[in-house]
């Protein structure tokens, strides 16, 4: 073979053989990129699961880095091929090189985007009680974030080591470990313990994805969690930032901690005189009318008087903080509603009492 390839290129110019050769790694690699696409489009289209398919999930992902790794993982082989200058030859091996690295780095990640999915698909979040998809997705999205971080990170150590001076560079650095280590304590101080809480927030799981907080007087659910912050989608669609410490160090209310279900009130400030047994049989067949009640708890009680009013707590249980502030608004307007129609005197007034007592005569002249 090499005595072939040697007689070949004593034929043709030098240049046009590396064109050959390039060329030939290019078509070939693509070659394999398109066979592996279409053999994995075939048996993904095999599967029974129409809404999740791992192949169909390789093909969407890998396709993109496979593009470019395959070409030059070619091209890398075929290097030894081309007739090249020596200097112009470790030129080209190294650029080949970094990017093979730069590519085998995308489909690293990439790769775990495909695990990602199947995590997705096994657990979805589209149900009543998802505590444990949410706790497993939290540690997913937590886990992924920091792999990236790691493989970028170490891709780009291992182009900068690909530099004979940057290896002199990091040898030389090693003499002064101690005084640089201590600088780089300091200085990363911060982002070290932002770290320390996400791996702490990814298995004590003090709040997970999709959980609903109640934090900085604001209601909403998390939408995502960094390695530094955490994003709460609030209910008029804005977005709380906040950073990954502030649930370590600060107070916040999860209302989903254990499970989705909720005890809701609502509070009606009546007169003295409404006949409570009425509004409660209202109150029973409101709640028998409406599917947002999880028929668990339902409790109508007075639980305060004033010189003025007495107070009716309406206390009642729903599967999730979405369907009880619906039913809130529900029982609240209907109720008040009922006492309109029914007792508009039980409404709150303000009673004045007039004492018409004669006066005594005032003597006159005064």
């Amino acid at each position: 073979m090499k005595e072939f390839i040697e007689s070949f290129t004593g034929h043709v110019p030098s240049y046009v053989w590396n064109l050959i050769v390039i060329t030939i790694a290019i078509i070939i690699g693509l070659c394999v990129k398109v066979f592996i696409k279409l053999l994995l489009k075939f048996y993904g289209n095999r599967s029974a699961n129409k809404n999740y398919s791992l192949l169909h999930s390789i093909i969407t992902h890998l396709s993109t880095p496979l593009t470019y790794f395959a070409p030059l993982l070619l091209i890398g082989i075929m290097l030894p091929l081309l007739i090249i200058d020596k200097g112009y030859y470790a030129f080209l091996a190294r650029v080949v090189g970094i990017l093979m690295v730069i590519s085998f780095a995308g489909l690293l990640i990439n790769s775990l985007s495909i695990f990602e999915d199947y995590v997705y698909h096994t657990y979805d979040l589209n149900k009543t009680d998802n505590l444990k998809e949410r706790k497993i997705r939290t540690q997913l999205q937590f886990i992924r974030k920091l792999l990236i971080t790691l493989i970028i990170f170490i891709t780009i150590a291992i182009i900068l080591l690909s530099f004979e001076s940057v290896r002199k560079i990091g040898a030389g650095l090693l003499t002064g470990v101690g005084i640089g280590g201590i600088i780089i304590g300091i200085a990363a101080q911060k982002s070290l313990s932002n770290l320390l809480a996400g791996f702490q927030i990814a298995f004590t799981q003090p709040i997970r994805i999709d959980d609903v907080l109640f934090v900085e007087n604001e209601y909403g659910r998390v939408e995502d969690i960094t390695l530094t912050y955490v994003v709460v989608n609030l209910w008029d669609q804005r977005r709380l930032i906040l950073p990954i410490t502030y649930f370590i160090e600060k107070p916040f209310q999860n209302w989903t901690r254990i499970s989705s279900e909720l005890l809701r009130t609502v509070f009606l400030y009546m007169d003295y005189s409404l006949p409570i047994d009425s509004l409660r049989e209202e109150f029973d067949r409101l709640l028998e009318k409406t599917e947002l009640w999880d028929k668990r708890v339902k409790i109508i009680q007075v639980t305060d008087a004033t010189a003025n009013t007495i107070q009716v707590r309406v206390l009642v249980s729903v599967r999730n903080s979405s369907q009880g502030f619906d039913l809130c608004c529900y029982l609240r307007e209907n109720l008040i509603k009922f006492v309109q129609d029914n007792y508009p005197q039980c409404l709150p007034v303000q009673r004045v009492m007039l004492n018409d007592r004669l006066t005594k005569e005032k003597p006159a002249g005064t």
